[in-house]
């Protein structure tokens, strides 16, 4: 169980390594973010680093979106094909402020049920806290099944649900 909202899966390819990284490439930019001229072209579905063995994307998003998943990825070679291990994570960013918000609603908490003795609004605060993070864990789960459906079809696997 993640503390944060997180998901993995391992994938098996029919295509060998070279060609999975070469499909990836194809999609793939490194983008840099300060240049902007650079970031209004929509020539790439993913943004991110791609290696031999190993990658790091995200895919290309017009507008802000804190449970945009980070898929790190990596690569083994088999005698059919190859697998690949998939990491989907929030940004280092949003998964900092999720936890200082649920530290601060819960240091909140403690504070109405056993500074103040008042259980309403302790249980109010811990209310608002999972609610806070039910909505992260829901909003997540939906960008990775729109970032799954983009990386299957790019391997042209089946969609899952």
């Amino acid at each position: 169980m993640y503390i944060f909202p997180a998901h993995s899966e391992t994938i098996v390819s029919a295509f060998n390594r070279k060609e999975v990284i070469a499909r990836l490439n194809q999609v793939t930019q490194n983008v840099n973010f300060l240049d902007f001229d650079e970031t209004k072209k929509k020539s790439h579905l993913f943004n991110g680093v791609v290696k031999e063995d190993s990658f790091r994307i995200s895919l290309v998003i017009d507008k802000a979106d804190s449970f945009l998943p980070l898929i790190a990825g990596k690569i083994e070679s088999t005698a059919a094909g190859c697998i690949l291990f998939l990491k989907y994570s929030l940004f280092p960013g949003a998964s900092f402020f999720l936890g200082f918000w649920s530290v601060i609603i819960l240091a909140m908490s403690l504070f109405f049920f056993l500074g103040k003795s008042d259980p309403a609004y302790g249980f109010l605060c811990l209310a608002i806290g999972l609610g806070n993070y039910l909505f992260a864990w829901i909003h997540f789960k939906r960008k990775i099944r729109k970032s799954q459906s983009l990386f299957y079809n790019l391997l042209n696997l089946q969609v899952r649900d």
